[in-house]
């Protein structure tokens, strides 16, 4: 599952944890996220993320 990065505060979304605390469950990939999500850190929309290669699953 691939790991997304904030690109203004460095929040990392990631897809096996989801955001429990705004109804997302883990399991939720990124692009599955609603269009009106935005980062819980610093409240920018998904548009500001960017896949974080040295984040993913597959890399651990």
């Amino acid at each position: 599952m691939q790991k997304y990065k904030c690109k203004a505060c460095g929040y990392i979304y990631d897809p096996e944890i989801g955001n429990p605390d705004k109804g997302i469950p883990s399991g939720t990939e990124f692009e599955e996220l609603p269009d009106d999500w935005v980062c819980p850190t610093c409240f920018l929309s998904k548009d500001q993320f960017v896949p974080n290669k040295s984040y993913s699953s597959a890399n651990r």
